[in-house]
This record gives C-alpha cells, sequence and structure tokens, in this order.
C-alpha cells in the first residue's frame, strides 16, 4: 500500500493498524508528498493508495485529481478529517473507491476498509475484463448477436447486427425490438411473430419463422435463420432474451437454384423425369378423384441423330430449344411439357373428356413441329412420332403409363413417323423382354455371370490415382457383356438387386485387400441402391463381409443416391450413422441430378459430392451446367467434403475442373474401367496415368 500523509504521527497510526493487520498482511510505503507519490507509482508495483488530502505540495480535490489522471486503474481510499468529509465525498463521486474519517482511526478498523476498497476494485476489474472479452467476441463471430429487456426493448446489438439492422447501437438501444427488427414471411409478406417475445413469455428457445425476411433500416432485405432464447438473472428469473441470427440470402437463392434446376431441364428448362412424376401422381389423384380422364403423350424427334451428326451437336441443341418452344405453344397452361433427355419429350394433358381430345394435341403439335425451325442459317425439318396413352385405361401408376406411352410411340416409328399411336397392350414385347430379363438375372446370380471392372479417380492437383469405382458387368451368355443400364433397374423392380449387390460389395473388397496385401493402397467406391439400403439387415451384411474379407472399413466408399436420401429421413439417418460409426465414407452419386436440398447435407453424414457426368459433359458449352459444377465444387468446400467430377472426356473438361479447384475426376479422359490386373498396374506405377482414353476391357 502506498500511503501519502505528511503528518507524520498520522502516518505511523496508519501504517501500524495496516502492518499489524493479521488478514490480510498489508507492506506499507510511506510519502509525504504528492509528487512523490506519483513518482512512486510510476514505478509500479502498487495494490492501492491511501491520501491525506491536506499535502504540502497540492491540496484538497486538486490533489486526488492528479494521482487519479495517473493511475485511474489503481483503487484510492480518501483519509480526511471531519471537516473535510465533503471533499473526500466529491473524489469518491470522481473516482476514489471509499473514504476514512482519521479521527475514527480507534474506533473502526481501518485493514478491514482496505481490503474492501481493494476487493471492490478487484471485482471491478474482473467484471470491465469480462465485459470487454465477450465484447470482442459477440463483434468477431459471423452471426448478428440482438439482446433486449424483458419489456422488450433492445439492450446490445453486435456489430453484425448492426449491419445487418442498419441500426447502430447507440440509436438502438432503449427503443421497442419491432421498430430494430422488423421481420417479415418471405411468402405472404407479412409481419412475422417476434422471436424474442414468444421466447420471453413462453421462457423456452425459439426458432425463426421459416421463409424469413429481415427488413433493413433502408428497406433492403435479407433472408435470415436461427433462433431466440430467454436470458435468467441469478434467481433463474427471465430478465430478457437473446437472438443470434445470420443472413442466408446466397444459401437460400443457392438452394433454390439447385432445386430448379434439380427438377428441370438445363437446355429447355422444361420440367424433368423428377418433376414430371410429380405432376404426373397430382393429375392422377385429381382425375381419380373427379372421375376424369387424362392424358400422356410421349414425343420422340424423328432422325433427330442425323441433324447432330451432320450439322453439330450446337445446332442440335438450338433445334431441340425451338422443339420444346413449340410444345408450350401447343397446349394449355394447366398442361405439362417435360423433356425426357436427348429428343424425347413427354406432354401431359391434366385433363381430357375423351380420347379424341389427345387426338386434337397430338395433331396440332405434329403441324407446328413440322414447320421450318430457322436455326442460325440453317431451315431444319423434322417430324415426330408420338404414343398416346389414357389414364385410367392404359395405367394407374406414374411408371406404367410412361413405359406404355413410350412403348406406343414406338408403334408409331414403327408405322412409318410422323404420326401418333395409341396404346395397345396386346402388342407390349417389352414386358416379354423384361421377364427374359429377370429370369436370366436369377440364372446369372446362381451361375455367377457377373464380373467387375474398376475405373480409377485422379486427384486432380497431384495427379495420383486415389481410388477406384467397381463397376458390374454381365455376361450373357447370348447377348455378350451388359452394362448395368439394361438391367439394374429390372434388379431393382425384382428385389433381385439385393443379393447382386452382396455379390458387388464382397467380390469388390476382396480384391481391394488383395491389392492391398501386394502393397497397394487403394480406396474403393462401390454404388449401393436404395433398394439394398432398405432391406433390414443391411448394415449387418457389410459389417460380415468386411471382417470376411478382412477389408479396412475406412478405404470403403458407398455411393447413394439422393432419391434414398429423400425417403424416410429417420431410418436414413440411422442407417448412415451406422455405416459411419464402421468407419466407412458415403459418397452421394450424380449429384445435381436430384432434389439437392442443402438441408439433406447438414442432416446426413456425408462425406463425398460426385457431381453428374450430364453437367461435366457440356460444362464447356453451357453456362448453366458450368455454373452447376461450379456451385457443387464451392459447396463442398464449405462443407468440408469432397468432390469427384465423373464423365471426364476431353481436355477442355479437364481444364475447366481444374480451374475451379475441382479436387477429384473421374472418367474415361484418364482411363475406362479396366480389369483388377490392369487396375493392379496402374497402382505400381503411383503417378499420373497417360491423358488418353484406354481401350475398354471386354
Amino acid at each position: 500500500m502506498l500511503l501519502i500523509q505528511d503528518d507524520a504521527d498520522g502516518a505511523g497510526a496508519v501504517r501500524d493498524a495496516l502492518v499489524n493487520s493479521k488478514d490480510p498482511a498489508y507492506r506499507v510505503e510511506w510519502v509525504q508528498t504528492c509528487a512523490a507519490g506519483l513518482e512512486r507509482l510510476a514505478a509500479g508495483g502498487i495494490s492501492g493508495v491511501l491520501i491525506d488530502l491536506a499535502l504540502p505540495d497540492i491540496r484538497g480535490i486538486a490533489a486526488f485529481d492528479r494521482l487519479f489522471a495517473v493511475a485511474p486503474q489503481i483503487p484510492i481510499l480518501i483519509l480526511s478529517s471531519l471537516q473535510e468529509e465533503d471533499t473526500a465525498k466529491l473524489a469518491v463521486q470522481r473516482g476514489a473507491q471509499d473514504y476514512f474519517i482519521k479521527d475514527h482511526l480507534n474506533e473502526f478498523p481501518l485493514p478491514k476498509a482496505v481490503a474492501g476498497m481493494v476487493e471492490r476494485a478487484a471485482n471491478i476489474e474482473a467484471l470491465f475484463e469480462e465485459k470487454e472479452r465477450a465484447q470482442v467476441t459477440l463483434n468477431s463471430i459471423g452471426d448478428a448477436v440482438i439482446s433486449t429487456d424483458v419489456e422488450g426493448r433492445v439492450t446490445y446489438l453486435n456489430v453484425v447486427a448492426e449491419r445487418l439492422t442498419g441500426w447502430p447501437l447507440n440509436e438502438a438501444a432503449g427503443r421497442p425490438l419491432e421498430e430494430v427488427f422488423r421481420i417479415i414471411d418471405s411468402d405472404t409478406r407479412e409481419t412475422a411473430p417476434n422471436p424474442m417475445a414468444l421466447a420471453t413469455r413462453s421462457n423456452t428457445t425459439v426458432g425463426l419463422t421459416p421463409n424469413c425476411v429481415l427488413i433493413r433500416r433502408d428497406g433492403a432485405e435479407a433472408a435470415i435463420e436461427d433462433s431466440a432464447a430467454p436470458i435468467h438473472d441469478r434467481r433463474g428469473q427471465v430478465t430478457g432474451a437473446v437472438m443470434v441470427f445470420h443472413d442466408v440470402s446466397k444459401a437460400r437463392a443457392l438452394s433454390q437454384r439447385m432445386a430448379h434446376l434439380a427438377e428441370h431441364d438445363s437446355l429447355t428448362d422444361l420440367p424433368n423425369r423428377l418433376l414430371l412424376t410429380d405432376r404426373l401422381d397430382q393429375a392422377m389423384a385429381l382425375a381419380h378423384r373427379h372421375h376424369q380422364k387424362m392424358a400422356v403423350l410421349y414425343l420422340d424427334v424423328d432422325r433427330f441423330k442425323h441433324v447432330n451428326d451432320s450439322l453439330g451437336h450446337a445446332v442440335g441443341d438450338q433445334l431441340l430449344q425451338s422443339v420444346a418452344h413449340r410444345l408450350r405453344g401447343c397446349v394449355r397452361t394447366s398442361d405439362t411439357v417435360s423433356r425426357q433427355g436427348g429428343d424425347e419429350f413427354v406432354v401431359l394433358l391434366s385433363e381430357v373428356r375423351h380420347a379424341q381430345d389427345a387426338t386434337t394435341c397430338a395433331e396440332k403439335i405434329l403441324e407446328a413441329l413440322g414447320e421450318p425451325h430457322h436455326v442460325g442459317p440453317h431451315d431444319i425439318h423434322v417430324t415426330a412420332s408420338i404414343g398416346i396413352v389414357v389414364y385410367p385405361d392404359d395405367g394407374t401408376a406414374a411408371n406404367t403409363l410412361l413405359k406404355n406411352a413410350d412403348f406406343a410411340m414406338y408403334q408409331a416409328k414403327d408405322r412409318g413417323r410422323n404420326n401418333y399411336q395409341f396404346f395397345e397392350a396386346e402388342l407390349n414385347s417389352s414386358a416379354c423382354e423384361r421377364q427374359s430379363l429377370e429370369a436370366g438375372l436369377r440364372h446369372a446370380i446362381r451361375n455367377h455371370d457377373f464380373e467387375l471392372l474398376y475405373q480409377p479417380q485422379m486427384n486432380l492437383s497431384t495427379g495420383q490415382f486415389t481410388g477406384v469405382e467397381a463397376l458390374i458387368r454381365w455376361r450373357h451368355p447370348m447377348r455378350g457383356l451388359m452394362l448395368p443400364e439394361r438391367f439394374i433397374s429390372i434388379a431393382e423392380e425384382s428385389g433381385l438387386i439385393v443379393p447382386i449387390g452382396q455379390w458387388v460389395l464382397r467380390e469388390g473388397c476382396r480384391q481391394a485387400r488383395a491389392w492391398q496385401d501386394a502393397g497397394l493402397t487403394v480406396r474403393l467406391a462401390i454404388n449401393i441402391s436404395a433398394a439394398e439400403l432398405r432391406v433390414k439387415g443391411f448394415v449387418a451384411g457389410v459389417h460380415r463381409i468386411l471382417a470376411e474379407t478382412g477389408f479396412d472399413p475406412q478405404c470403403l466408399v458407398l455411393e447413394l443416391t439422393e432419391t434414398f436420401l429423400m425417403q424416410d429421413s429417420k431410418s436414413t439417418a440411422d442407417v448412415l450413422g451406422a455405416l459411419k460409426d464402421m468407419g466407412i465414407r458415403l459418397a452421394l452419386d450424380d449429384f445435381g441430378t436430384g432434389y439437392s436440398s442443402l438441408s439433406y447435407m447438414r442432416r446426413f453424414p456425408i462425406d463425398i459430392l460426385k457431381v453428374d457426368k450430364s453437367f461435366v459433359r457440356d460444362l464447356t458449352a453451357d453456362a448453366d451446367d458450368a455454373s452447376v459444377v461450379s456451385a457443387v465444387i464451392s459447396m463442398g468446400k464449405s462443407l468440408h467434403m469432397g468432390v469427384i467430377a465423373e464423365g471426364v472426356e476431353t481436355q477442355a473438361q479437364l481444364q475447366f475442373l481444374e480451374d475451379h479447384d475441382c479436387p477429384e475426376g473421374q472418367g474415361n479422359y484418364f482411363s475406362c474401367p479396366l480389369a483388377a490386373r490392369e487396375v493392379g498396374g496402374l497402382l505400381r506405377q503411383g503417378t499420373r496415368h497417360e491423358r488418353k482414353v484406354t481401350a475398354p476391357t471386354s
């Protein structure tokens, strides 16, 4: 303690009182002038100051002011006579911790007063540091924070909240929350409920209204989301509320864009198969409810391949856009025109009284498409073949109607093209074909007529092969080597995909373990269908196969489809969680072709996104495809996921992916699917494979 006092007797009494104190004990340094006190303070090591304002070099409140100006952080106790008590009180008002009447030195314990002064100063300093730490923390986070008192008046905004609301704290403090934090529902444009008031009233954490939009002070809008929670005092009473929120405008716009792209064809912006199926289901339900009919027209542009081959794909794409435009002009706004892929389109007539209504539409379409299509310098003449089905006469399920309409379209082609045909069940030989393939699959399972090829995956930064994807082939005794596109859908519909999938997993893990035993570490990716994942005991089966083969689960990647994620989210999360607990990584295959909601990305433990080859194929010519690929790469980085671009076929595609920092690629540009022995050779090289298309293995 630094004692500043001119009176030697008084100073001795004060020093004796402090030095002789046992709890706590003090060491006292005594100086007689304010100047000496200031010099000692400058040397440091002082915990507190006791000052008598009657000093020889400066007196009264001026002595305290000079001392406090130099060391405001050090607690100061004023030693005062009864006559100078008013001056001592003034010093307390200006920053002194307390004052002590010298005349009462024998009546009141001075050590206790000093201890109280030091403790209060320490508490104030700790509180200030804690408040400063909280202030710095809240201003450093990326989220906005706003708090209110129990009456709903604003008490605090951090810098992010100031920016998002447009209100500085000094102007917002004390105002009603509704004035500073204006939120509306983006769909209805109605004022959204005040989450802070609800949190205070219900004493629970409250989430913001979905699709919530914040109106800034200047009228600008920002989509936000997050939650509000009540604030309690030490007795548990609600004293206000705090809300943490952040701007999700870009994420919401990206989600909406991805959702649109997932449901629409990128070339024509027509609904794709996914959206068509949804509208078909709705139209069938409505027709069933009102005892009405509806019709589906399946259309294929005749000899479109000749246009592509002779005039190029760019002209072919513009022709398809022209066809899409004319199809829209032939139907009502309540009808749907969809592109199924390639040169195939589907027209959904949501309400027809008689089959003749579909005939009228088909004739109108044939006439409209028959007019010359002006594409650049070319006048292109095309015709179309149309198959027609009527609900419920030709089917009561979307897949059935589309399949039967597709069959009817081929009948129209067989009958000379440029015409339409209604579905005739007795001519549907495709059912016989399906039955034949299903029987062949059962035989193939018993006789092990399947084999696996492996397509390498490359790190685009280092040029190293990072893994392989196992691809099944069926060596049919009559038809030769069949690609999975020919039989997987039949296997899924018949349930045969389960034993086939178990064989693929076991054989792939067995081969990968053999590579490992040869000193060749490799990541193995295997496609898993939704039908397999829904089977009870799937996770146990995977565990058993890994145990049998001895393959490291951390080197296994299971590729899932978005369709599976869209199903029962609870059971889906349980299955994926169990697989992750085993150390297996999960990839989302054909990303972007389904409903790629960001909520799925956050809800499920996905490790890798695989950009669908349909986007990679045209990314150098189609700005939309390029945007999707770039967005997926960025999304993968933001969500800390790996990204693999499928279907890399050209140097231009590879250059785009490298320019956009895509981590990995896969496709014929690096290597076609290879037999296991050829993959072993690549792994031994340990370097980038030659940039050329490797001949496929038969």
